[in-house]
């Protein structure tokens, strides 16, 4: 019988992220986690040349990659929901350990240890960089939307970039320093236009 694991996996651009609030422009989870692999490869390298770490930026991007694959079976659980109380967090957790379980499940025997450690990292210090790359992900979604005109997203911004700070990461702070006040800027303001010509 063949393997259902990438069948379940190409599956992520179905799934919609911010459900329950008005996008002016969709993200799915696999734009979404896309943009964390790229995000958490940079704050590992961030993390090893400015901040003294010794992190594996090719793992750090391959567990973003993957790091919402489980909602391949669960959906997005809106965080408004997720974070309610402490108990749904917690049972939302298992649920999202039981579906990338069930994922590895899937696998022929010879890659389940690969995707094991993808799927579910042992390296806290990961799972700490993927996080804050989530974050950063998201804040630079409202950061989009808010430029956009789309006011839903103002008050999220605030909350994300406060979230941010207080995971107190170095490797977070530079990003947000150096490469953050970019993402505020549009294509027609004349630091981009400088940059497009060729």
């Amino acid at each position: 019988m063949s393997s259902k694991f990438f069948a379940f996996v190409f599956r992520m651009k179905y799934i919609n992220r911010w459900g329950l609030v008005r996008n002016t422009s969709n993200e799915n989870i696999c734009e979404h986690s896309l943009d964390v692999a790229i995000i958490s490869h940079a704050l590992a390298i961030i993390k090893n040349k400015r901040c003294g770490g010794n992190v594996d930026a090719q793992y750090a991007a391959l567990v973003g990659l993957y790091h919402d694959a489980s909602e391949v079976l669960t959906g997005d659980l809106p965080t408004s929901v997720k974070y309610v109380n402490s108990e749904i967090f917690k049972e939302y957790k298992k649920i999202e350990k039981l579906a990338a379980r069930k994922l590895i499940g899937m696998l022929p025997d010879y890659l389940k240890l690969e995707y094991d450690r993808i799927l579910e990292p042992p390296d806290d210090e990961i799972v700490k960089l993927v996080k804050g790359a989530d974050k950063l992900s998201a804040l630079i979604k409202c950061i989009g939307e808010g430029k956009a005109a789309n006011a839903e997203f103002m008050s999220f911004e605030k909350g994300i970039l406060d979230e941010l700070i207080q995971m107190n990461a170095p490797e977070i702070n530079i990003f947000l320093e150096d490469f953050l006040p970019a993402c505020r800027l549009s294509l027609g303001d004349p630091e981009f236009v400088e940059d497009l010509t060729i």
